[in-house]
């Protein structure tokens, strides 16, 4: 053998020792011991079990029509906060944490029965279940960001169970997730070890990512900060937000965009930079009966920068479609 070709194969072993034995070499410390759920539950938190998942809820208003409220990546119902009491003056509002978020138990996924209880397809099927449980027939979703898109995936399989869809900020066009491509390689040995590392830089970008989603970052008071913190003190936060990740998408949205045909009110901030305002507006004007509602000085969450003009927007759309009354 030449020695250019000696040469060759020892970088490609040195390579390939670093990639399958490199990452288990990076130490990944087990996190202090953190609380359960109800340790960090209020006082108006419920629980029920859908699935064979302990989901956590809160619940306000009685009657129909029934609003269901899905909130976005690294989010949880606490986000809804400012929206549910006013909303619950039409109807019952039903907010819950999506797996991988707030108080919902965040099991491995093989820990359950079934498909992977982070993955769109098993999140369509947790909304269905828990619809079921709480008798629930029909509901307006009203979903932001990737909770949007949760609630398109829905309406698709369910068409008969969803009243009308407000979305806020969904990410359609542009998921900002990993390619499914790419998820094979991250359910590798190398790669489960270093997922909670990896998850765990979250932790200390919280501010960050915050700022990034608000228009006014001087409204993030102490006491909103906190209460995006507090999931992030649950045992296996961290694990739970890995399997997520690496976890199965759902239909591609963008190529079933005719097949809407319910009312639709698309949410958007002027100062949007997560999901882009004109993806919004591209949106609203590819779905057949689609509305645009762009709200002034508002970012990624509307609903809790300018809630007033969030609720303005929704309930005027939802009045003009005879869903709501006065």
């Amino acid at each position: 053998m030449k020695i250019w070709q000696k040469s060759l194969l020892s970088v490609f072993v040195v390579l390939l020792l670093l990639l399958t034995i490199g990452p288990f070499l990076i130490p990944v410390p087990h996190l202090a011991p953190g609380k359960s759920p109800q340790e960090l539950a209020d006082t108006d938190s419920r629980f029920v079990e859908i699935n064979a998942l302990n989901v956590h809820y809160k619940e306000l208003g009685q009657g129909e029509p029934v609003f269901i409220l899905l909130h976005g990546f690294g989010a949880s119902l606490f986000s809804w906060r400012e929206v549910m009491k006013p909303l619950a003056e039409f109807g019952r509002v039903i907010a819950f944490d999506r797996p991988a978020f707030g108080l919902t138990e965040r099991p491995l996924a093989g820990d359950l029965p079934g498909a992977n209880p982070y993955g769109v397809p098993a999140q369509v099927a947790l909304l269905s279940g828990l619809m079921d449980t709480l008798a629930v027939e029909k509901a307006i979703l009203i979903g932001n960001s990737m909770g949007g898109t949760i609630a398109m995936n829905f309406s698709l399989q369910h068409p008969e169970r969803v009243q009308a869809l407000v979305l806020v900020d969904p990410a359609v066009y542009t998921s900002g997730g990993i390619s499914d491509w790419v998820k094979p390689l991250l359910n590798t040995p190398q790669m489960n070890h270093l997922g909670p590392l990896i998850a765990r830089s979250i932790l200390n970008s919280v501010p960050q990512l915050l700022e990034m989603a608000w228009h006014d970052p001087a409204k993030i008071t102490p006491e909103v900060l906190a209460g995006y913190r507090k999931p992030l003190q649950i045992n296996g936060w961290d694990r739970a937000l890995w399997e997520l990740t690496k976890a199965p998408g759902g239909i591609k949205l963008s190529s079933r965009l005719s097949d809407f045909t319910l009312p639709i009110l698309v949410v958007t901030g002027d100062d949007e930079r997560i999901v882009p305002t004109a993806d919004s507006v591209r949106l609203a004007d590819e779905l057949p009966h689609a509305r645009l509602a762009i709200i002034d000085q508002a970012g990624h969450v509307p609903q809790e920068e300018q809630p007033e003009k969030f609720l303005q927007a929704a309930v005027k759309f939802l009045k003009d479609y005879g869903i709501v009354t006065e």
